[in-house]
């Protein structure tokens, strides 16, 4: 193998190395993006639940009435 062909080589892999780190790249922006999401959500259904729970003035195990 002649030095043209390693550098060929050197060459086809840095490509790949590079499409690869772009992958990367996209798949973490995407993945901080969700996080972000689900990190709100949460926010969001762990103040519901503290409104709930401020707003029931009786244990959970507590029978109704009617019982």
């Amino acid at each position: 193998m002649d030095h043209e062909d390693r550098f060929v080589d050197i060459e086809i892999k840095l490509a790949h190395q590079e499409d690869l780190v772009e992958t990367l790249n996209q798949t973490i922006y995407q993945q901080g993006r969700r996080i972000d999401q689900l990190e709100a959500m949460v926010a969001k259904l762990a103040e519901h639940v503290r409104t709930l729970q401020d707003g029931r003035q009786t244990p959970l195990n507590e029978k109704p009435p009617h019982y």
